[in-house]
């Protein structure tokens, strides 16, 4: 089997989940993991796909009569190395919205090397504050060389410049 990860994006409209599972399952393909949503009018998505490896090019070729309807991008994906000795982080975030929270906390998890596994961000009305309320929660994997409490202290140090809480789970 060869596992392909498609990149959807197009107009939201009703349909499009529809319009690409057919395409997959009439090709020889398996729908595995997905992440999908609609964000300001734009349906955006992600998937992963596996296809008998004789069939992989006719799905990649088959794609295309979605164009028009949603722009798709086919990576073939790859085996992911064994998590060995990494560690699991879970981060939750949450504070009032500003440019730069995601580029902040993201370049200090990178500078470690840390591995987002998945980053989920929301902004929400904070009525009881008049202003946005930006929460995030990250899912990392923190390899074995690195020292925690030197993660933490920064990333409570970030916290602190900031102006968000940040809870860490390891």
């Amino acid at each position: 089997m060869t596992t392909l990860v498609l990149t959807v994006v197009g107009d939201d409209r009703s349909g499009l989940v529809a319009a690409v599972a057919d395409v997959v399952g009439n090709h020889g393909g398996n729908w595995e993991n997905s992440q999908l949503a609609e964000l300001s009018g734009a349906f955006a998505g992600i998937i992963e796909v596996s296809v008998p490896a004789e069939r992989a090019d006719e799905l990649r070729a088959a794609l295309t009569v979605l164009d028009g309807l949603l722009k798709v991008a086919v990576h073939t994906g790859t085996v992911e190395p064994p998590l060995g000795t990494a560690r699991p982080l879970t981060m939750q975030v949450i504070g009032n919205d500003r440019p730069g929270i995601v580029r902040d906390i993201s370049t200090v998890l990178g500078a470690h090397g840390v591995s987002i596994d998945k980053l989920t961000t929301h902004i929400a009305d904070a009525a009881m504050y008049g202003g946005r309320l930006f929460e995030a929660t990250v899912v990392a994997r923190v390899p074995a060389s690195v020292d925690l409490d030197d993660l933490t202290s920064e990333l409570e140090r970030l916290a602190t410049e900031i102006q968000v809480d940040v809870t860490l789970d390891t």
